[in-house]
């Protein structure tokens, strides 16, 4: 089977579930507030993501994508206009 491992239109309009995960860099300086926030960010925008991983499920695919300090950089200066 073909690595999902980069971002698709095709396989991503197949998704059924979307899964965050954190670099440890960044896991630990993050609340569950914050962490809600920026996983809701980071999945409304997957072709932009750091590190997307895509995996065959039954009924289509699973979404992970694994939230590094790049990502929140990326997030935070959309978010105040920069």
């Amino acid at each position: 089977m073909a690595a999902y491992n980069k971002y698709d239109a095709r396989v991503d309009s197949l998704v059924v579930e979307a899964i965050t995960l954190w670099a440890p860099d960044v896991s630990a300086q993050l609340g569950p507030e914050e962490k809600a926030v920026i996983a809701k960010a980071v999945h409304a925008e997957p072709q932009l993501a750091s590190n997307i991983e895509y995996e065959r499920a039954h009924t289509g695919f699973t979404r992970t994508i694994t939230v590094d300090a790049a990502d929140i950089e990326r997030i935070y200066l959309q978010n105040i206009g920069g």
